[in-house]
């Protein structure tokens, strides 16, 4: 029996498996790095262990520094969650050679699917469809989808339509994989166009019981990771879910798997093809758990106790979708967002796994996910009005984050008839444009409401000549608004627009202020009336959008570019993200050089206007 358990791994999910572990009188033991130290899930363990350092390499991923840990706060078991080092078949050993119990299945099957290219191989072996592999050597024909043979969540992972760009991409692929999973092995696939994501629950115990609980769409995906995923597929039905289950379970059968796993295919039409199993937790587990009325975490620390599956799985009923909320701007290349935030709530009858809570910091170090936000309903249509609508609701101030986009996604035509696929995002306009001039007058009314001096507001007068005014900042937009003071109401102001009264909600954070409303949200930046004095930058220079390391510079000083013309990349919060010219011109100076690290901010190029 498992009595106190190390979380090898951090934020929503460590969280997630400390409720399942209170809930069975389990002890739980956090890890945590330098920047995690103030975490909740740091508080909500029984005991909290430091991994001393920032970047995953020195923290979560060292698997010594973790086992170690175990040893030293008494636990006899270890769960790695997902990600980090889950999918390590040498960590696993690791933990075993300790004497302690490894929560996942054995270090065997995780090496036999941890390289994707051997595992095609071992899945064509055992009747499971798989498409052709492709040495990139020898690519001649396109399109292609590169794929990280040693890991997955879209890290190593580029779409090629054409020879031009192949060698830019191959190399791009192979340094991310080797950044993410210490491996720069890629391989090349035919891509499916218009094709679906679905995946199928496996979960086996030790006694030679498989369950096929259930598939997972998870086709609506950005830069080739899942943001929405559901239970069931409104794709699959009948004989092909009855095919998908039978090579799911033939798949687990042929490696001798034991605990929880996802088995992915890519489907179009009837045909589906393999693409590989992740032999741990799945991000989107909990849309099965709410179909299938299951715990899954629960099932995982049993089935490492010995325990044995009942014969039958459980039936599904109802359906589920999870969307995930990440600090990121849909609208600029999904670049990531740090910094603190300052107030996160959702409401309704959801289901919210979350790593954050007000006034977490969002470190630079690790992925940008704030949580997954779940729904679950009798029908498809009844999830998805309840989801958007917990996620419209919601009060998130202090990052600017794809929640606008979540929810125009779940209220998309499309998306409510299930027609959805890997390129959905790309075929649809999702570009939405917000008047900031009711919420910066809003602003301005709740502002007014705190300034006063008795009854009267700050700034009354018996005469008045004009008009008080404010002054905001919407993005890098000025926005001046005249109001009358003695209508201001304090966090709440309701405006009536064109005969609609329409109530926005006020919240202020230094000179941040943050307005909620049925119209949307919008973040702004109060101006002082006196601002201090600003140091101009030069004309044509490029500053860093975001902290991260230069991983290539793509130019020379002296180089004539175009606009839209790639300059460098920067790694940040394990993805890469391109920096470009803002207008054409010559390179005039370039401060950077690769490997160097950099803040937001940092000027690193100029390029001179032609």
């Amino acid at each position: 029996m498992i009595k106190t358990l190390l979380i090898a791994n951090r934020g929503e999910i460590a969280r997630r498996i400390i409720r399942t572990c209170k809930a069975l009188g389990i002890r739980t033991v956090a890890v945590y790095s330098d920047p995690d130290a103030n975490a909740p899930h740091v508080r909500e363990a029984d005991f909290a262990v430091n991994l001393p350092g920032a970047t995953p390499s020195e923290t979560y991923l060292r698997a010594g520094l973790i086992v170690e840990a175990a040893t030293k706060a008494g636990a006899d078991a270890v769960h790695p969650g997902y990600g980090f080092l889950s999918e390590n078949a040498d960590f696993a050993r690791k933990v075993q050679a300790a004497g302690l119990t490894w929560v996942g299945p054995e270090p065997d099957s995780i090496e036999t699917m941890g390289s994707k290219v051997a595992a095609k191989k071992r899945m064509a072996a055992a009747g499971v469809p798989t498409l052709p592999e492709l040495d990139p050597e020898t690519v001649t024909e396109f399109p292609v989808l590169i794929k990280a043979s040693a890991g997955g969540g879209g890290r190593g992972m580029r779409i090629v339509r054409e020879k031009a760009g192949f060698a830019d991409a191959l190399a791009s692929a192979r340094r991310e994989a080797e950044s993410a999973f210490g491996d720069p092995t890629v391989f090349c696939e035919p891509l499916l166009e218009h094709a679906r994501h679905v995946e199928v629950q496996i979960l086996a115990d030790t006694h030679g019981t498989v369950w096929a609980l259930g598939e997972r769409e998870c086709s609506i995906q950005r830069r080739h990771q899942k943001i929405v995923e559901e239970a069931p597929s409104p794709a699959v039905t009948g004989d092909v879910r009855k095919r998908l289950f039978a090579a799911a379970t033939a798949a687990a059968e042929s490696i001798g798997y034991v605990g929880a796993g996802t088995v992915e295919f890519m489907l179009k039409g009837e045909d589906f093809h393999f693409l590989e199993v992740n032999t741990r937790l799945q991000v989107e587990h909990p849309v099965t758990e709410l179909v299938h009325g299951v715990d899954l975490v629960e099932w995982q620390l049993r089935i490492a106790e010995g325990a044995k599956l009942p014969l039958e799985a459980p039936e599904p009923r109802g359906h589920a979708i999870e969307v995930r909320l990440y600090a990121e701007d849909p609208a600029n290349d999904w670049r990531p967002a740090s910094g603190t935030l300052h107030r996160f709530h959702v409401p309704g009858d959801i289901r919210l796994d979350s790593g954050v809570e007000d006034g977490s910091e969002i470190s630079v170090f690790y992925d940008p996910m704030l949580a997954k936000v779940i729904a679950y309903a009798p029908t498809r249509a009844a999830a998805a009005r309840k989801l958007a609508t917990a996620l419209e609701s919601a009060r998130i101030h202090g990052l600017i984050t794809n929640r606008q986009l979540l929810v125009d996604i779940l209220r998309n035509d499309a998306f409510l008839d299930g027609d959805t696929h890997t390129g959905f995002l790309a075929e649809h306009d999702f570009t939405r444009t917000v008047d900031p001039q009711p919420f910066a007058l809003a602003a301005a009314l709740a502002q007014a409401a705190t300034r006063r001096i008795g009854t009267l507001p700050l700034g009354w007068r018996n005469v008045r000549s004009q008009q008080p005014t404010a002054k905001f900042l919407f993005g890098d937009t000025e926005i001046e608004v005249e109001y009358d003071p003695e209508q201001a109401t304090e966090d709440t102001v309701i405006l009536d627009l064109d005969g609609v009264k329409t109530p926005f909600r006020v919240a202020r954070y230094g000179d941040l202020v943050e307005v909620d409303s049925p119209r949307g949200s919008v973040s702004l930046k109060a101006v002082p009336r006196f601002p201090e004095p600003e140091t101009k930058l030069a004309p044509g220079a490029t500053i860093a959008p975001m902290p991260g390391t230069v991983v290539r510079v793509s130019v020379n000083q002296g180089d004539h570019v175009e606009a839209g013309t790639e300059l460098l990349v920067l790694e940040a919060m394990k993805m890469e993200h391109r920096v470009l010219a803002n207008n054409a011109g010559t390179v005039t100076e370039l401060l950077v050089e690769k490997a160097q690290q950099v803040n937001a901010g940092d000027v690193l190029a100029v390029v001179e206007e032609s």
